[in-house]
């Protein structure tokens, strides 16, 4: 089993982090810097795999820490350039952690094929009609994907809506195992779509319009419950037990505010979808899917909510649709997306939506808790300094020295940036004896 508890691994230098990570998934640090450094994919491949290329584009690939699923530990690949997500999640996953771990349970892998129907003159009868043709139809799906009915999926279930209007739509509801599914119920939509038009013919009329997978996967959902101490969440001079009730005040505001719900979600979503794009998933299907079923009810609402329990502990529960896989699509192609399965290590798409989930609900409970105490932009704004060090020119150990001083002033700008580091290096220059390394200025002597 992989550990995923390993102190001080931020405090590595890459080259050692690569080398950890290499012992924990068995791999050469040769063949794990391979992939990493060239960023998983040649251009060459990519020019195969999408339209109109000109080259790669390379984020931050990371590794989560500290997270605990069902007593099982997992490393969480991310790959995300906003500065202090991988830090939060590996810190939240900690405190939750010392209450026992994520508890987590994931639906069957069913998605949705969608067959439209318009114009529809008596819906009742058209309804009728193709629900007496249930089981044909059924099987005519089933006949579209043979690789998959022989791998254990397939057509599970046939349901049919009167949206009103004229219009009535087939739902397939299909088991993908473990595919995202896409493609896969695109191919029964598209193949069932010619059969349901001569039901319409021969009934209430209609004409058979959009015929495509519903990307709202709620029969595909994920549930992630976690019981945090209210110790381990003290922060600074906040009590425990004062940080638990302001995130539990957050957690209601959420739920009575759109507006506050959409940024609540949004940092949900800072670690799913960091975790979704290391494994070549499709980040895009699972916002427009997370964000639908925030709004089910009619109004927009937290995915994740907090609560105090009658011993006093924090108390989380998250429920979203995750529709992911682990098989197909870049998978193929892309030798950066088959690493971040391998350090994963889940042998199923559920498992897989079950650790994205989990990184979600810590990115949400790291954000909380910073608004509870210091607030979020102290934390983020000492990680931010360190991209505004490498972009006035700072390099090497140059960096942390020119971060920690605009931010200890409290001016993290590019111009606070560019002053800092001249300063640096005029220092350097008067003594070549002192080194760049100081927590309290500039420089000091060397050792």
């Amino acid at each position: 089993m992989t550990e995923s508890r390993i102190p001080g691994f931020y405090k590595l230098s890459v080259s050692e982090r690569r080398k950890r990570a290499a012992e924990l998934l068995g791999l050469s640090e040769a063949a794990l810097s391979s992939v990493l450094d060239s960023g998983g994919l040649e251009v060459e491949r990519a020019d195969k795999t999408v339209e109109n290329v000109i080259g790669t584009f390379s984020l931050p690939f990371c590794l989560g820490l500290n997270v605990c699923i069902n007593g099982e530990d997992f490393l969480a690949p991310m790959t995300v350039e906003e500065p202090s997500v991988v830090a939060a999640v590996s810190n939240a996953a900690k405190m939750i952690r010392a209450g026992g771990g994520f508890c987590a349970q994931a639906d069957p892998p069913h998605m949705i094929a969608q067959v439209e129907l318009h114009d529809v003159d008596h819906s009742a009868q058209t309804i009728h009609a193709i629900e007496e043709a249930r089981e044909a139809l059924m099987v005519l799906g089933d006949k579209a994907v043979p690789g998959l009915v022989a791998r254990g999926g397939g057509v599970v279930d046939l349901e049919v809506r009167d949206l009103g209007d004229g219009f009535v739509v087939v739902h397939f509801i299909v088991d993908c195992q473990d595919a995202m599914g896409a493609n896969l119920v695109n191919t029964v939509a598209e193949a069932a779509a010619p059969i349901i038009q001569t039901i319409a013919n021969n009934s209430g009329g209609g004409s058979v319009g959009l015929r495509i997978l519903s990307n709202l996967a709620d029969r595909r959902k994920v549930r992630v419950r976690a019981r945090i101490p209210a110790i381990s969440l003290g922060l600074g001079s906040f009590t425990g037990e004062r940080v638990r009730d302001g995130i539990v005040l957050a957690s209601r505001f959420a739920e009575k505010d759109p507006y506050r719900a959409a940024t609540h979600n949004k940092g949900i979503m800072n670690g799913v979808d960091a975790v979704v794009i290391a494994t070549g998933n499709d980040w895009r299907a699972v916002e427009a899917g997370a964000h639908a079923y925030a709004a089910r009810n009619g109004s927009y609402s937290p995915l994740c909510t907090w609560s105090k329990d009658e011993d006093g502990n924090l108390v989380g529960d998250l429920e979203l649709p995750l529709a992911l896989g682990i098989v197909g699509g870049p998978t193929r192609v892309h030798e950066g997306v088959k690493l971040g399965l391998k350090m994963t290590g889940v042998e199923s798409a559920s498992a897989l939506a079950m650790l994205v989930a989990s990184v979600g609900m810590a990115s949400n409970l790291a954000a909380l808790r910073a608004l509870a105490s210091d607030g979020i932009q102290r934390g983020h704004m000492a990680l931010h300094a360190r991209s505004v060090a490498v972009a006035a020119g700072a390099g090497g150990n140059e960096v942390e020295k020119v971060a920690h001083r605009i931010h200890r002033l409290g001016d993290v700008t590019l111009q606070a940036a560019h002053a800092a580091l001249a300063q640096l290096r005029d220092s350097m220059k008067q003594d070549p004896k002192l080194s760049p390394v100081s927590s309290h200025g500039f420089a000091q002597p060397a050792p």
